[in-house]
Protein backbone atom coordinates (compact mmCIF):
# COMPACT_ATOMS: atom_id res chain seq x y z
CA UNK A 1 0.00 0.00 0.00
CA UNK A 2 1.28 3.20 -1.15
CA UNK A 3 0.40 7.19 -1.59
CA UNK A 4 0.81 9.58 -4.03
CA UNK A 5 1.61 13.21 -3.89
CA UNK A 6 1.79 15.67 -6.98
CA UNK A 7 4.64 18.41 -6.13
CA UNK A 8 5.47 21.44 -7.85
CA UNK A 9 8.42 19.97 -9.85
CA UNK A 10 6.47 17.23 -11.03
CA UNK A 11 8.13 14.53 -8.96
CA UNK A 12 6.16 11.39 -7.70
CA UNK A 13 7.34 10.09 -4.29
CA UNK A 14 6.49 7.30 -3.88
CA UNK A 15 6.89 5.78 0.09
CA UNK A 16 6.84 2.12 0.96
CA UNK A 17 6.75 1.39 4.53
CA UNK A 18 9.22 1.37 7.24
CA UNK A 19 10.46 -2.14 6.63
CA UNK A 20 10.28 -2.09 2.68
CA UNK A 21 13.46 -3.69 0.86
CA UNK A 22 13.62 -1.26 -2.19
CA UNK A 23 12.59 2.58 -2.99
CA UNK A 24 11.20 3.85 -6.26
CA UNK A 25 10.93 7.44 -7.49
CA UNK A 26 9.18 8.76 -10.46
CA UNK A 27 9.83 11.45 -13.19
CA UNK A 28 6.26 12.69 -14.26
CA UNK A 29 8.25 14.22 -17.66
CA UNK A 30 10.07 11.14 -18.46
CA UNK A 31 7.69 8.55 -17.60
CA UNK A 32 9.92 6.23 -15.89
CA UNK A 33 10.35 4.27 -13.06
CA UNK A 34 14.16 3.88 -11.37
CA UNK A 35 14.15 1.22 -8.28
CA UNK A 36 16.79 1.23 -6.03
CA UNK A 37 17.53 -2.15 -3.99
CA UNK A 38 18.87 -1.69 -0.40
CA UNK A 39 21.68 -4.15 -0.26
CA UNK A 40 21.76 -7.12 2.32
CA UNK A 41 23.87 -6.94 5.33
CA UNK A 42 26.34 -9.86 4.65
CA UNK A 43 28.13 -10.95 7.96
CA UNK A 44 31.51 -12.92 7.71
CA UNK A 45 31.57 -15.40 10.36
CA UNK A 46 33.93 -14.92 13.13
CA UNK A 47 37.23 -17.34 12.70
CA UNK A 48 37.42 -19.66 15.86
CA UNK A 49 40.91 -19.06 18.03
CA UNK A 50 42.44 -22.45 18.03
CA UNK A 51 44.54 -22.74 21.03
CA UNK A 52 47.31 -25.55 21.41
CA UNK A 53 47.26 -27.98 24.31
CA UNK A 54 50.11 -28.30 26.49
CA UNK A 55 51.11 -32.19 26.33
CA UNK A 56 51.45 -33.50 29.67
CA UNK A 57 55.21 -33.44 31.09
CA UNK A 58 56.88 -35.74 32.23
CA UNK A 59 57.79 -36.56 35.72
CA UNK A 60 61.47 -37.09 34.84
CA UNK A 61 61.62 -33.54 33.11
CA UNK A 62 65.28 -31.51 34.08
CA UNK A 63 64.39 -28.54 36.28
CA UNK A 64 66.18 -25.37 35.64
CA UNK A 65 68.53 -24.38 38.48
CA UNK A 66 71.56 -22.10 39.34
CA UNK A 67 73.77 -24.19 37.71
CA UNK A 68 72.25 -25.81 34.85
CA UNK A 69 69.22 -25.37 32.22
CA UNK A 70 68.34 -27.82 29.73
CA UNK A 71 68.82 -28.68 25.97
CA UNK A 72 65.97 -28.70 23.54
CA UNK A 73 65.02 -24.90 23.90
CA UNK A 74 64.76 -22.60 20.87
CA UNK A 75 67.06 -19.75 20.06
CA UNK A 76 65.96 -16.11 20.96
CA UNK A 77 64.78 -15.00 17.76
CA UNK A 78 65.26 -11.49 18.51
CA UNK A 79 68.15 -11.30 20.79
CA UNK A 80 69.60 -8.30 19.33
CA UNK A 81 66.46 -6.52 19.86
CA UNK A 82 66.52 -2.97 21.73
CA UNK A 83 62.60 -2.98 22.36
CA UNK A 84 61.60 -2.65 26.28
CA UNK A 85 60.11 -5.78 27.37
CA UNK A 86 57.44 -4.46 30.03
CA UNK A 87 55.90 -8.35 31.61
CA UNK A 88 57.45 -10.50 33.46
CA UNK A 89 55.72 -14.26 34.45
CA UNK A 90 56.34 -15.27 37.83
CA UNK A 91 55.39 -19.01 38.02
CA UNK A 92 52.57 -20.58 40.60
CA UNK A 93 54.81 -23.10 41.66
CA UNK A 94 56.47 -26.11 39.16
CA UNK A 95 55.78 -25.44 35.41
CA UNK A 96 56.82 -27.35 32.55
CA UNK A 97 58.28 -25.31 29.40
CA UNK A 98 57.57 -26.13 26.14
CA UNK A 99 59.62 -25.60 23.03
CA UNK A 100 56.75 -24.19 20.78
CA UNK A 101 52.92 -23.43 21.77
CA UNK A 102 51.53 -26.99 22.28
CA UNK A 103 55.01 -28.63 21.28
CA UNK A 104 57.30 -30.99 23.45
CA UNK A 105 58.27 -30.13 27.13
CA UNK A 106 62.26 -29.91 27.73
CA UNK A 107 62.34 -28.95 31.28
CA UNK A 108 60.34 -27.66 34.84
CA UNK A 109 60.71 -23.81 35.82
CA UNK A 110 60.59 -23.70 39.41
CA UNK A 111 58.69 -20.77 40.90
CA UNK A 112 62.28 -20.19 42.58
CA UNK A 113 66.11 -20.61 42.05
CA UNK A 114 68.50 -20.38 44.65
CA UNK A 115 65.96 -19.00 46.90
CA UNK A 116 65.71 -16.17 43.82
CA UNK A 117 61.85 -15.64 42.96
CA UNK A 118 61.48 -16.25 39.25
CA UNK A 119 60.09 -13.35 37.27
CA UNK A 120 61.10 -14.19 33.69
CA UNK A 121 60.51 -11.56 30.86
CA UNK A 122 57.67 -11.88 28.03
CA UNK A 123 59.13 -12.24 24.67
CA UNK A 124 56.42 -13.33 22.50
CA UNK A 125 52.67 -14.07 22.95
CA UNK A 126 50.68 -16.86 21.19
CA UNK A 127 46.65 -17.77 22.31
CA UNK A 128 46.80 -19.05 25.09
CA UNK A 129 50.98 -19.21 25.38
CA UNK A 130 53.94 -16.61 26.65
CA UNK A 131 57.34 -16.88 25.71
CA UNK A 132 60.04 -16.39 28.47
CA UNK A 133 63.81 -15.88 28.27
CA UNK A 134 64.98 -18.81 30.53
CA UNK A 135 67.71 -18.18 32.85
CA UNK A 136 71.29 -20.45 33.41
CA UNK A 137 71.58 -20.36 29.64
CA UNK A 138 72.51 -17.52 27.18
CA UNK A 139 69.97 -16.23 24.79
CA UNK A 140 66.99 -19.13 24.62
CA UNK A 141 63.28 -19.22 25.11
CA UNK A 142 60.67 -21.15 26.40
CA UNK A 143 57.20 -21.47 25.65
CA UNK A 144 54.51 -21.90 29.03
CA UNK A 145 50.63 -21.58 29.13
CA UNK A 146 49.25 -18.43 29.98
CA UNK A 147 47.82 -20.12 33.12
CA UNK A 148 51.13 -21.42 34.51
CA UNK A 149 51.90 -17.89 36.27
CA UNK A 150 50.54 -14.58 36.86
CA UNK A 151 51.99 -12.13 34.11
CA UNK A 152 53.68 -8.40 36.65
CA UNK A 153 54.35 -5.15 34.67
CA UNK A 154 57.99 -4.14 34.43
CA UNK A 155 58.80 -0.79 34.63
CA UNK A 156 62.91 -1.13 34.70
CA UNK A 157 65.23 -2.14 31.96
CA UNK A 158 69.38 -1.83 31.62
CA UNK A 159 71.20 -1.60 28.85
CA UNK A 160 74.90 -2.59 28.82
CA UNK A 161 77.11 -1.35 25.29
CA UNK A 162 80.52 -3.50 25.44
CA UNK A 163 81.97 -1.60 23.20
CA UNK A 164 81.04 1.85 24.94
CA UNK A 165 81.56 -0.06 28.14
CA UNK A 166 78.53 1.70 29.52
CA UNK A 167 75.31 0.94 31.83
CA UNK A 168 72.19 2.73 30.99
CA UNK A 169 68.85 2.51 33.43
CA UNK A 170 65.90 3.33 31.73
CA UNK A 171 62.41 3.34 33.77
CA UNK A 172 59.36 3.35 31.52
CA UNK A 173 61.49 4.38 28.91
CA UNK A 174 63.26 7.13 30.18
CA UNK A 175 67.10 7.47 31.01
CA UNK A 176 67.32 7.56 34.69
CA UNK A 177 71.05 6.52 34.90
CA UNK A 178 74.20 6.07 32.61
CA UNK A 179 77.71 5.58 33.74
CA UNK A 180 80.74 4.07 32.52
CA UNK A 181 82.03 0.62 33.73
CA UNK A 182 83.82 -2.41 33.56
CA UNK A 183 82.81 -5.52 31.13
CA UNK A 184 84.42 -8.42 30.17
CA UNK A 185 87.70 -8.99 29.00
CA UNK A 186 88.06 -10.32 25.04
CA UNK A 187 88.92 -14.26 26.42
CA UNK A 188 85.82 -14.24 29.08
CA UNK A 189 83.30 -11.70 27.49
CA UNK A 190 80.08 -10.39 28.84
CA UNK A 191 77.81 -12.05 27.34
CA UNK A 192 75.86 -10.82 24.37
CA UNK A 193 71.78 -10.62 24.59
CA UNK A 194 68.42 -10.44 26.03
CA UNK A 195 68.94 -11.89 29.99
CA UNK A 196 67.59 -10.26 32.79
CA UNK A 197 67.94 -9.90 37.17
CA UNK A 198 67.18 -12.95 39.03
CA UNK A 199 67.61 -11.42 42.56
CA UNK A 200 70.71 -10.19 44.85
CA UNK A 201 73.69 -12.38 46.09
CA UNK A 202 76.35 -11.46 48.99
CA UNK A 203 79.76 -10.93 47.52
CA UNK A 204 83.02 -11.16 50.00
CA UNK A 205 85.83 -9.36 49.89
CA UNK A 206 86.49 -5.48 50.26
CA UNK A 207 87.01 -4.70 46.38
CA UNK A 208 82.91 -5.45 45.95
CA UNK A 209 82.40 -2.24 48.97
CA UNK A 210 80.27 -4.57 51.03
CA UNK A 211 77.47 -4.62 48.78
CA UNK A 212 75.25 -6.77 46.97
CA UNK A 213 75.48 -7.72 43.45
CA UNK A 214 72.68 -8.30 40.94
CA UNK A 215 72.69 -11.80 39.93
CA UNK A 216 71.99 -12.46 35.94
CA UNK A 217 70.78 -14.84 34.13
CA UNK A 218 73.50 -14.86 31.87
CA UNK A 219 76.76 -17.61 31.60
CA UNK A 220 79.98 -17.73 30.66
CA UNK A 221 80.14 -18.09 27.07
CA UNK A 222 83.04 -20.30 27.34
CA UNK A 223 83.21 -21.56 30.97
CA UNK A 224 86.83 -23.16 29.77
CA UNK A 225 88.36 -19.72 29.69
CA UNK A 226 87.51 -19.02 33.49
CA UNK A 227 89.42 -20.47 36.99
CA UNK A 228 87.39 -23.61 38.32
CA UNK A 229 85.81 -21.36 40.80
CA UNK A 230 84.03 -19.78 38.33
CA UNK A 231 83.14 -21.99 35.59
CA UNK A 232 79.45 -22.68 37.24
CA UNK A 233 78.92 -19.00 37.96
CA UNK A 234 76.50 -16.39 36.15
CA UNK A 235 76.82 -13.05 35.06
CA UNK A 236 76.17 -10.14 37.70
CA UNK A 237 76.31 -6.61 38.28
CA UNK A 238 78.60 -5.72 40.84
CA UNK A 239 80.41 -3.11 42.87
CA UNK A 240 83.77 -2.39 42.49
CA UNK A 241 86.01 -0.03 44.33
CA UNK A 242 89.04 0.52 42.10
CA UNK A 243 88.13 3.67 39.86
CA UNK A 244 90.66 2.62 37.23
CA UNK A 245 88.48 -0.43 36.25
CA UNK A 246 85.83 1.70 34.79
CA UNK A 247 85.78 2.49 30.64
CA UNK A 248 87.60 -0.93 30.32
CA UNK A 249 87.47 -4.62 29.15
CA UNK A 250 89.21 -6.72 32.12
CA UNK A 251 86.31 -8.43 34.33
CA UNK A 252 85.42 -12.44 33.94
CA UNK A 253 81.74 -11.22 32.13
CA UNK A 254 80.60 -9.27 34.30
CA UNK A 255 79.43 -5.69 35.12
CA UNK A 256 81.42 -4.03 37.50
CA UNK A 257 79.95 -0.35 38.63
CA UNK A 258 81.35 2.52 41.28
CA UNK A 259 79.92 1.43 44.49
CA UNK A 260 77.40 4.76 44.84
CA UNK A 261 75.77 3.41 41.00
CA UNK A 262 75.30 -0.38 42.78
CA UNK A 263 73.88 1.01 45.82
CA UNK A 264 70.85 2.79 43.47
CA UNK A 265 70.48 -0.22 41.57
CA UNK A 266 69.95 -2.24 44.76
CA UNK A 267 67.58 0.12 46.21
CA UNK A 268 65.22 0.54 43.02
CA UNK A 269 65.74 -2.71 40.90
CA UNK A 270 63.48 -5.80 41.97
CA UNK A 271 64.27 -9.46 40.25
CA UNK A 272 63.13 -9.47 36.55
CA UNK A 273 64.33 -6.23 35.19
CA UNK A 274 65.36 -7.22 31.70
CA UNK A 275 69.08 -6.55 30.74
CA UNK A 276 70.23 -6.16 27.35
CA UNK A 277 73.70 -6.40 26.59
CA UNK A 278 75.08 -4.92 23.04
CA UNK A 279 78.41 -4.12 20.77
Amino acid sequence: MYTRRAVAAGLLAVALGATAAAAATREQSAGTLAVRQVPAVVRTPVAQVVVPKAAPAPAGLPKISYWSAASGLPRDPATHSGSALVEGLRPYGKTAIYDAPGGEPRAFLPRSISGLPVTAPVVDKRPGWLAVLIPSINRRIGWVPTSAGAVHRLRDQLVVDRSRRELTWLRDGRQRGHWKVAVGSSRTPTPLGRTFVMGRTITQGSVYGGLDALVLGAVPDDREALSASLRNGHTAIHAWTDESAFGRSISNGCVRVPPDVQRLLLEHLPEGVPVNVVE
